[in-house]
């Protein structure tokens, strides 16, 4: 123990951390503390309590970024106080932004890269409702310029991540969500039967978030072309790319589905999932500009200077975009391409090791031309004494969130697990994944659970990594 003086003069004492005060008090937790304290001794407490989190690199439920580079964290600290929106005081940190909209239209094949629009967003979440934003402007002026009706918007999808479902709830559009078929993702003929002369659009999802696939985009852009020439309804696509968006470019450049079909109005993607960027890091591309009305975007001038602005929120940190930016000039086309192989590769291996277990079925095996690095499988048998989310529990004792939940009406009996493979995940952390889940499916079996457990009383995972609770997505 030291003593120091303080102005008065009288001695202060530095006690060890955990004979500090605040280490033999209670936390606060309803009331606002009256008094100050220690900033070392504070910094201890809070750390200890967040020990109590799961380790975010085991976390294979979310598709979130788990792992940067040393570089990406200095960047984030240095950026900590720069407000982006504030683009007169933080000029640098504005041009990031619009040279990382330019170099995602190019990748995404936009007709005019440096002329189109497109924002950084909080997430692909923000970004998937300012796309759908978009559309219905476009549709309402075409419909009244016309004399029509402007007050039954709707949009057709398949099973969607939940954002989708705040959009038709928030913004008073009326969801056509196609029901999950046997192959898990919605085909062109069932979205072209769900489409009218309201439909302000049909998203389509390139990376599925109940079992990693890719839907259709082109298939679904040529039976809107042939319902076009049979009925006249013109009606575009938005892709939500969330986790497709920075792996295909890459890993499965012959696939059509981004700006090279006109039909192909936006996209969204999320930076901070397979973009590698930190949490909080998403991207809206339109593939022109006349695609974005003009009567959404609002023009600023009370932070010094006149600034466009179409975001949800307002005050955003800039820290994410000038790492994307750090990532995409660090990697560039090879380096992603190198990264994004390498979770297919550690993903693929996976899925043969699930395949191996004769008590699996697979449902999606990380085919890069066909989906996400992720993967998905069912228990071959439904009778037998003890359910996946007996597994997932099993599995959370070694430190492992592998998530367990029932799939979406259609499909709503069968219950799946999944991984997603993150950039950080080494084949030799696949191997001791493997070897838990063998081991965790052997104990179920030798000693099986007095009762299965289901999906209501298993814990629940956040928005990235699919509720347990198919009702939670209402």
């Amino acid at each position: 123990m030291t003593t120091s003086q303080d102005p008065a003069g009288a001695p202060e004492e530095f006690d060890d951390e955990f004979a500090s005060s605040p280490m033999l008090s209670h936390a606060p937790k309803s009331r606002f503390p009256s008094a100050e304290n220690d900033p070392r001794q504070i910094y201890q407490f809070v750390h200890d309590e967040l020990m109590l989190d799961g380790v975010a690199r085991m976390n294979l439920a979310t598709f979130c970024t788990t792992w940067v580079e040393p570089e990406v964290r200095q960047l984030m600290s240095d950026s900590i106080d720069k407000n982006i929106v504030d683009k007169d005081e933080y000029p640098q940190t504005a041009e990031l932004e619009t040279r990382c909209v330019s170099m995602l239209a190019e990748l995404f094949h936009a007709p005019s890269p440096t002329a189109t629009l497109g924002t950084s967003t909080t997430g692909s979440s923000e970004a998937a409702m300012l796309s759908g934003l978009a559309a219905k402007w476009r549709w309402r002026k075409q419909r009244a310029a016309l004399g029509k009706d402007v007050s039954r918007p709707n949009f057709v999808c398949g099973p969607v991540q939940v954002c989708w479902e705040k959009f038709g709830r928030y913004f008073d559009v009326e969801i056509r969500q196609v029901p999950m078929g046997p192959g898990h993702v919605m085909t062109p003929d069932e979205a072209i039967a769900r489409c009218d002369e309201n439909t302000i659009a049909v998203v389509a999802t390139f990376g599925q978030t109940f079992t990693g696939k890719f839907e259709d985009v082109e298939g679904i852009s040529r039976a809107l072309d042939d319902l076009q020439g049979r009925t006249g309804l013109d009606i575009p696509i938005h892709v939500d790319a969330a986790s497709g968006a920075f792996v295909a470019p890459f890993c499965a450049p012959q696939l059509c589905w981004d700006f090279r079909l006109p039909r192909v109005k936006s996209i969204n993607a999320s930076g901070h999932k397979t973009g590698l960027a930190p949490l909080g890091s998403g991207w809206a591309i339109w593939r022109e500009k006349e695609d974005l009305p003009e009567e959404l975007i609002f023009d600023v001038n009370y932070l010094g200077g006149q600034m466009p602005s179409f975001n949800l929120n307002f005050s955003r940190p800039g820290g994410q975009v000038v790492c994307s930016y750090y990532n995409f000039f660090r990697l560039g086309r090879q380096g992603y391409t190198k990264v994004q192989s390498a979770t297919y590769a550690v993903a693929r291996h996976l899925a043969r090791g699930v395949a191996d277990i004769e008590e699996f079925e697979i449902l999606f095996d990380a085919d890069p031309l066909r989906g996400i690095p992720a993967i998905t499988w069912t228990l071959a048998d439904r009778d037998a004494p003890y359910s996946l989310f007996d597994v997932a529990e099993e599995l959370r004792t070694r430190g492992w969130l592998v998530p367990a939940y029932t799939l979406p009406p259609g499909q709503q009996d069968v219950a799946v697990q999944r991984i997603i493979v993150r950039h950080g995940l080494s084949l030799d952390m696949a191997d001791m994944v493997l070897a838990d889940i063998v081991q965790a499916v052997a104990k179920l079996a030798a000693r099986p659970p007095a009762r299965k457990l289901v999906a209501a009383e298993a814990p629940s995972f956040n928005h990235d990594a699919v509720p347990v609770v198919p009702d939670s997505m209402v």
